[in-house]
């Protein structure tokens, strides 16, 4: 495969890292066309982003060199410092947008490392799957300064929606993990009602329906219990804890009669049995938060 000689051609972006998600990302600029370098230890990894228009340098020093904005999407923080830990002084004066996914203390920790050398940095998560970057299906959160983002946003938007959420670099990689909580939470309880329904021959398919229906209808209790969590105040105006409680121990009797595991609602009755004999049975399912405040024993 043949690469271009970089010091005579240049680029607005440079993508290091072409796993599937990398190979998205670089993907999608060229579609918004945002001339792109992309580099990979793997080269044969750029063969169809080349074919579409990307320049392959020949090393990672290269690809730092061809492009003001480097964005990053490579294993882990190790391989990132491997990289990148080098071609400090290439870096210098440069934008590295690090869409790795990591935790918050490696995040603020690159930040640190990148403002030592004079290089601006963003942490970034991707809350999409590689074939739907580049579409409104995508979004791509960013913790950094709010002016280092400012400058780049146009060309970040390429990717998907941009959504900046502060200065704190850690903020990308705390909103992330908590998404993904969100998202087992319902996938877990999907499945679970799934196991409960086939006992009585009913299909995944035939409950789906229902179960998207009621997924739409709890995100208005996110927006009312958001509001009552930042108030610290709980009123019960749709029903309270000792309610919910009461209608755990159905679940657990239905999934314990037909055979079903009743692992996931016994955890969920005993944070509430918590939470009752911490005096909150009459508040809303809101009050909840208070166990989850509670580091793990």
């Amino acid at each position: 495969m043949n690469s271009p000689t970089h010091s005579e051609n240049r680029s607005d972006v440079s993508v290091i890292g072409l796993g599937l998600m990398g190979q998205a990302l670089a993907g999608a600029f060229l579609k918004s066309g945002v001339p792109t370098t992309v580099w990979n230890r793997s080269a044969e990894k750029a063969a169809t982003l080349v074919e579409n228009g990307a320049l392959l340098a020949p090393s990672a020093a290269a690809a730092v060199q061809a492009a003001p904005l480097i964005v990053v999407c490579v294993t882990d923080y190790d391989v990132l410092h491997a990289v990148l830990d080098p071609l400090t002084d290439e870096l210098r004066g440069k934008t590295v947008v690090n869409l790795t996914s990591g935790h918050s203390d490696g995040a603020r920790e690159t930040a640190t490392w990148a403002a030592g050398h004079g290089i601006a940095y963003l942490d970034g998560a991707i809350m999409a799957i590689p074939p739907v970057i580049g579409t409104e299906h995508a979004t791509l959160l960013y913790a950094g300064a709010q002016d280092v983002f400012d400058a780049h946003e146009a060309a970040l938007a390429s990717l998907g929606t941009a959504a900046h959420l502060g200065d704190d670099h850690g903020l990308a990689s705390l909103y992330d993990v908590a998404l993904l909580g969100i998202m087992w939470g319902v996938l877990n309880s999907f499945l679970h009602g799934v196991a409960l329904l086939e006992t009585a021959n009913v299909k995944a398919s035939t409950f789906a329906p229902f179960a998207n229906n009621w997924i739409g209808a709890v995100t208005n209790f996110v927006s009312a219990y958001a509001g009552q969590i930042d108030e610290g105040a709980y009123p019960a105006h749709d029903a309270t804890i000792d309610t919910h409680w009461a209608t755990m121990v159905h679940l657990i009797h239905e999934s314990e009669a037909t055979g079903a595991s009743a692992e996931l609602p016994k955890f969920v009755k005993e944070l509430t049995d918590r939470a009752i004999a911490a005096g909150r049975g009459g508040d809303s399912y809101a009050a909840m938060i208070e166990q989850f405040r509670k580091p793990t024993k």
